[in-house]
């Protein structure tokens, strides 16, 4: 029997807390917007966006992703999962798929869907959840520390996750779950000693000049799509096919090979701003530029990457939930990928395994060989998303399965047959052509590592707010206004965090808006040039291998020891 639609009446029942509680243990997918209660579990099969990003959502104040990743219509279509309201200040929870736990009616814990749940006791059912962060009171901002090439700015970037404790409005503790790390304690202490305090008051006060400033972006026009941008944009690609056909034809393969390669690196640029739909800004018009492009022409899966992509932008460098920096056993930018880690997005344990042993150790130098051949790994992971249905099989998306499996039958025909197979004539010369091709592709993956892997990986918990985290976790690349093309508005990640539907030609004009922003609420913002980010993220995978060589060869003799012992 189907659920009873709420009425007018219900949605203005003012619900405790202790109800929204026993919901949630329930197994309900409740969410807090602008006030509002809303139980979304009925949307989650239909949820374009993948079901991962609502379940980091459940139990917290989501206003402000919700409104960083909707557009208008659909967060009013929201409203009619509305069940309720709640009165006063929402205190966020601990989501269940981070490990939350939450009370039953009967006052009997439930479970979390988590191994990170700590325990069953009192405190932790109790005070996992903390005080949710848009709370619009004044408070005086922290003196400005911007990270303009700062040398010690990123060399002790956090890897833990944390608990706020004193919930009566005190000024809280933050303690490590792993006390006994003293690498991680450190790296905890450079944040809070670096980022605003993660009392509500400050907190507040960064989301409240956080949504003026949204606002003032949208009058100023910067969410409107500049197509005379995008005019110059279809110019540059059809160029670049052109002149990739006319040496093929001319048995220039390598040539051939590298502006093929140069069009897929720019046309990643394009299905970015259309899985945002920062182009038209309507859902399914936005939707077929992005598969078009991605599918038929790139022979990859944009709603697999909206679906990695949007957790990625909700819970941006945690080593538990974030895909994007998940890739064990060949890279790892924290040490506690080091104590097998269990992956929230992948449902997987992440083991320091043997190959992981052996691969870490080298990951600096492997850093740039691996993400040469990060396209084929994409590949494998879209048919993976198409053939296993992980996308929405209902709703307004459903159908876009299909048209991607066409788009990836119809690339791998232009493609694999008709180019590499019927154009180039020797074996070798065919492995030559789809290597090159697929190598220079390693530029996007480079701009995207660049933005994140050098950056603070910590879990500041649920009382830091969506724009402090977003700054915190993510830098900007600086390079002169002509350039912009090459990185295709990736150089602005800090600036498109906050702002992910804002189209990318507009994201230089944004950035300066940014950096007064960041100025007036004490958060540092991040920006290195190309070349001085790589360093920093070399430097990063160098100190982690050496911890991950340093574990191995401990391990190797505590083995030894054992052996001894045992004889």
């Amino acid at each position: 029997m189907a659920a009873a639609r709420p009425t007018a009446r219900s949605k203005d029942i003012v619900l405790e807390r202790r109800k929204i509680e026993a919901l949630i243990a329930e197994g309900r997918k409740v969410i807090i917007v602008e006030g509002k209660v809303l139980k979304v579990d009925a949307w989650l099969p239909y949820h374009p966006g993948g079901d991962k990003a609502i379940l980091h959502m459940v139990g917290r104040d989501a206003t402000n992703e919700v409104k960083a990743f909707h557009s208008a219509e659909t967060q009013q279509m929201m409203l009619r999962y509305q069940i309720g309201k709640v009165d006063g200040q929402w205190i966020d929870y601990l989501p269940p798929i981070q490990g939350g736990k939450f009370r039953q009616d009967n006052g009997e814990p439930a479970q979390s869907n988590t191994p990170a749940a700590e325990s069953d006791d009192e405190s932790t059912l109790t005070e996992s959840s903390q005080e949710s962060s848009p709370l619009f009171e004044p408070a005086h901002g922290s003196t400005m520390r911007r990270r303009f090439g700062s040398s010690s700015a990123l060399s002790e970037s956090s890897s833990t996750s944390v608990e706020s404790l004193a919930l009566d409005g005190s000024e809280e503790k933050v303690i490590p779950k792993s006390a006994a790390d003293e690498r991680t304690q450190r790296e905890l202490q450079h944040d809070l000693e670096t980022f605003p305090k993660l009392d509500s008051a400050t907190q507040g006060r960064i989301i409240q000049l956080y949504q003026q400033l949204d606002q003032r972006l949208r009058d100023e026009g910067l969410y409107d799509c500049n197509y005379k941008a995008y005019a110059r944009e279809i110019a540059r690609y059809t160029a670049l096919a052109i002149v990739s056909l006319f040496c093929l034809r001319q048995g220039w393969y390598v040539a051939s090979a590298t502006f093929l390669g140069a069009l897929w690196h720019q046309l990643v640029f394009t299905v970015h701003d259309a899985g945002h739909m920062g182009i038209t800004h309507d859902f399914q018009t936005d939707s077929l530029i992005g598969i078009f492009v991605a599918n038929w022409i790139g022979g990859l899966s944009c709603c697999w990457w909206k679906r990695n992509h949007n957790v990625h932008h909700i819970v941006t460098n945690s080593a538990e939930h974030d895909p994007d920096i998940q890739h064990m056993p060949f890279f790892a930018i924290t040490h506690r990928f080091f104590d097998g880690l269990t992956s929230s997005y992948y449902d997987r344990v992440m083991t320091f395994d043997a190959v992981a042993k052996v691969t870490l150790k080298y990951q600096h130098y492997l850093y740039y060989p691996i993400l040469a051949l990060g396209r084929f790994n994409l590949y494998a992971l879209s048919w993976q998303y198409i053939l296993l249905g992980q996308g929405p099989r209902k709703g307004p998306a459903a159908w876009h399965r299909w048209l991607e499996l066409a788009g990836q039958i119809f690339f791998w025909y232009w493609f694999g047959y008709l180019v590499v197979y019927k154009s180039i004539p020797t074996n070798g010369e065919r492995f030559a052509f789809v290597m090159i091709s697929h190598a220079v592709t390693m530029l996007v993956h480079v701009q995207i590592t660049l933005s994140h892997f050098a950056m603070s990986t910590a879990d500041l918990g649920v009382k830091e707010s969506f724009p402090q985290r977003m700054l915190r976790t993510t830098m900007d690349v600086q390079c002169p206004e002509w350039l912009d093309f090459f990185h295709g508005g990736l150089q602005f990640q800090a600036v498109h965090h906050l702002f992910p539907r804002m189209p990318r030609h507009n994201l230089r004009a944004a950035q300066k808006h940014v950096m007064q922003f960041c100025d007036e609420v004490g958060i540092p913002y991040t920006v290195y040039g190309f070349v001085e980010g790589n360093g920093k993220v070399i430097g990063r995978l160098s100190e982690i291998a050496q911890q991950a060589r340093i574990l191995a060869e401990c391990q190797r003799s505590m083995t030894v020891q054992d052996v001894f012992e045992s004889h």
